[in-house]
């Protein structure tokens, strides 16, 4: 069962986080914004974007990619909380409550990961790609290459022509 992006468990908690914070944050003093509270927002709102991004992507070894990045922001998330912890910018109850919903969210992106690496390993399936072998040939006239490639070509013979023209300057 595919499930749809705005249905993405994982994204909902990271998104519910990072507008938590982001809320926090709005309430800091100028000074308390520029040196905690930017890098903070930035690495929350970083898990959810590079959650979304391994949403997107089609190759499971890009997706898993993406989900480390994720996993880098929620220590670089998990850094800053500390830091609000041991400044006092946050109340002990709010940065335990964010400990314990990134402690959540890390075993949501091991859930996530996991089942991005099955899809490498499917049953039945071979764990690699093998593609047909390639045929290349040189064409001796302008129909022999048309023929070999009308149906399949990536260039029209047109296109190749226009490729070889160059622009006009004027002096």
């Amino acid at each position: 069962m595919v499930v749809k992006f705005d249905e993405l468990r994982v994204l909902k908690i990271a998104e519910n986080i990072a507008d938590d914070i982001w809320q926090q944050v709005s309430l800091w003093s100028s000074f308390e914004k520029s040196t905690v509270g930017k890098q903070l927002t930035r690495a929350a709102d970083s898990i959810g974007a590079n959650i979304a991004e391994a949403y997107g992507r089609f190759h499971y070894g890009e997706k898993l990619q993406f989900l480390y990045f994720a996993r880098g922001s929620l220590f670089e998330t998990k850094y800053w909380i500390n830091r609000t912890a041991v400044r006092k910018l946050l109340p002990q109850l709010q940065t335990e409550k964010y400990a314990n919903e990134l402690s959540q969210l890390a075993h949501q992106l091991n859930t996530f990961a996991k089942n991005t690496k099955s899809q490498k390993y499917t049953k039945g399936q071979p764990g690699y790609i093998r593609e047909p072998e390639s045929i290349y040939q040189l064409a001796e006239t302008t129909q022999e290459y048309q023929f070999l490639f009308e149906n399949d070509a990536l260039f029209s013979l047109e296109e190749i022509e226009a490729l070889q023209t160059t622009p006009n300057f004027e002096p």
